[in-house]
């Protein structure tokens, strides 16, 4: 996986956090700024973990899936960037819709909850990791650092321009996971012929 692959894949995987990042923003009237950076910074951890530990799992599976790879990076990427998908689309449908009456109190647990939530997708991105043999402690970096910057980028613009521009991250989030996956399958199918 090359540099602008890995780095697509991050932004992709950060979009959901980066949509729950803004509605935060908007609907946490008392939010701090350290508050931002810490849920960003809790963000960027658990999205660069579970990808790592996908990518562990994937590798004690690895010669069941090193001759279907490709299929499973375009099934698991493609059904992660149709799931992300179909949400944004629904939620454009009820833009404009007022933050929940009845939300906890933003504090630790609620950041640790939202953090492991918007990260469950890159357990199974990690398991399509294992099956590409990249470096897993590089490419975990790289998504967690780009989650950090992306959060705390929601974190601002979630103050300013509302929950419209969330629902159109995920949009975009999902086709960018969707793309990966399929110039993934495109790749392999090239290079192999078609099998």
């Amino acid at each position: 996986m090359n540099t602008s692959v890995l780095l697509l894949t991050a932004v992709g995987l950060a979009m959901d956090a980066f949509a729950v990042s803004i509605s935060n923003a908007m609907c946490y009237a008392g939010l701090t700024k350290k508050q931002m950076v810490a849920n960003s910074a809790a963000f960027g951890l658990f999205q660069g973990l579970m990808p790592m530990i996908g990518f562990f799992f994937g590798m004690l599976v690895g010669n069941f899936i090193r001759g279907v790879d490709h299929w499973v990076a375009l099934v698991l990427l493609g059904f992660i960037g149709g799931k992300m998908l179909v949400e944004g689309i629904r939620a454009l449908r009820h833009a404009g819709d007022d933050c929940p009456v009845d939300l906890p109190v933003y504090g630790a647990k609620t950041m640790l909850v939202q953090a492991f939530a918007t990260s469950i997708d890159a357990l199974a991105v990690g398991i399509g990791l294992a099956a590409l043999s990249v470096n897993i402690f590089a490419a975990t970096a790289v998504i967690a650092l780009v989650t950090f910057a992306v959060c705390l980028l929601g974190g601002f613009l979630g103050r300013r321009f509302g929950v419209l521009l969330g629902d159109w991250a995920q949009i975009f989030g999902g086709l960018i996971l969707v793309f990966i996956g399929l110039k993934i399958f495109i790749e392999h199918m090239v290079e192999h012929g078609l099998g």
